[in-house]
């Protein structure tokens, strides 16, 4: 694992070992505490010898999501007893339901604006993050991705939900929505996480604000062309004080918004990636009438250049001015 990542994890042992020692001070019944004091510090005496992370039973690496997630762990997924196990896929099953009920209503319209999106985790949880927000007439989306892989990115995906959730309710600009959901993603993220992201504000008289922080470039499809809205900031997680700047732009009824994630771009075809010229050349070829035509035709044109085989996690959404709108 990467030194500072050690350091991080070893501050929370000292800290946990503190917590555990005062507890049992007070409560010297509690057995339990023994046992837990005992795993903390032999993980302390692991990172001392330079051990820690290496599984007791093969002396390979243990997987980094999983040391991120629990410090105490001393054996890889290979050595885990059959109980240990059965208890690992049950929390695994219930995080994976967990982040399914975080996603927002499938084909949401709000705010004279229509929706769809596709979400794939590769494996049980994904670092991927996708949420539309309706208030005030208005429709907030976002689209983003997590460094990482894993429980460990899907907690962090879980945070970014819930800052998002929280902010919008607060009638912030949305460029001070941005910043103040950076401050809180550094404070709590480990070294060398982050999260790369699209998001907006969609009007109802059409008007878009857009703030692409390190994410790759949003596709808006207007009957004059395609116009890629490309990166303007940082990714979140990066610096704590950074100031994230805006596209703003005005779609008239029929035009639309399709954001991704890397899954689409990094599938592959033997040395070939799917790679953004692709999407940009498939939405100007195949222009959509809906945002749910968007989303098949698009995963229709990835199996045919994959052989349908996934990659890694997908994410898209498509959002596009009512037809009505004006009216």
């Amino acid at each position: 694992m990467a030194t500072l990542e050690i350091t991080f994890l070893h501050s929370q042992l000292e800290e946990r070992k503190r917590r555990l020692e005062a507890a049992m001070a007070s409560l010297p019944q509690k057995a339990g505490l023994a046992g837990l004091l005992r795993e903390v510090d032999s993980a302390l005496e692991r990172m001392a010898k330079g051990t820690y992370g290496i599984c007791d039973e093969c002396h390979e690496s243990i997987e980094q999501d999983r040391l991120l997630t629990d410090p105490l762990v001393c054996y890889c997924l290979d050595h885990l007893t059959r109980p240990q196990r059965d208890a690992l896929q049950r929390d695994l099953d219930l995080a994976a339901q967990v982040q399914r009920n975080l996603l927002p209503q499938v084909a949401l319209s709000a705010g004279g604006w229509d929706t769809s999106y596709h979400y794939a985790p590769y494996g049980p949880v994904s670092g991927d993050y996708c949420d539309l927000i309706p208030f005030d007439g208005q429709l907030f989306f976002v689209l983003g991705d997590v460094s990482g892989k894993g429980v460990a990115a899907s907690m962090l995906m879980a945070q970014l939900h819930a800052l998002f959730r929280s902010l919008s309710g607060m009638a912030l600009p949305l460029g001070k929505m941005v910043a103040q959901a950076n401050r809180v993603f550094c404070e709590s993220a480990l070294a060398g996480q982050y999260a790369t992201l699209v998001c907006g504000l969609a009007k109802s008289n059409g008007e878009v604000e857009i703030h692409n922080a390190g994410h790759w470039p949003a596709m808006v499809v207007t009957r004059g062309g395609l116009v890629r809205i490309e990166s303007t900031g940082l990714p979140l997680g990066m610096f704590p004080e950074f100031d994230f700047s805006a596209t703003r732009l005005y779609l008239d009824p029929g035009d639309m918004l399709f954001l991704y994630t890397d899954g689409l771009l990094e599938a592959r075809r033997g040395e070939d990636e799917y790679g953004v010229e692709r999407v940009a050349q498939f939405l100007r070829k195949k222009p959509a009438t809906c945002p749910g035509e968007a989303i098949t035709t698009c995963l229709a044109d990835l199996r045919s250049f994959t052989d349908g085989q996934p990659f890694d996690d997908l994410t898209l959404l498509a959002i596009q001015r009512s037809e009505s709108a004006a009216a």
